[in-house]
């Protein structure tokens, strides 16, 4: 993670709340995330919720 920080010129701790889900990201920050990782911006949006049963 501090390599992507660096890489995306933010803080090693915003990167960690934003994944640990204590912050929201803003739209510029995810794309420069998927950016910097390589991968289309909506990877970073496909998942699925689980709900109870």
């Amino acid at each position: 993670m501090q390599t992507l920080a660096y890489t995306i010129n933010v803080e090693y701790s915003q990167i960690s709340r934003i994944e640990l889900g204590k912050i929201n990201a803003s739209i510029s920050t995810v794309y420069d995330i998927a950016e910097a990782l390589e991968v289309p911006l909506q990877l970073l949006f496909d998942f699925e919720i689980e709900q109870n049963k």
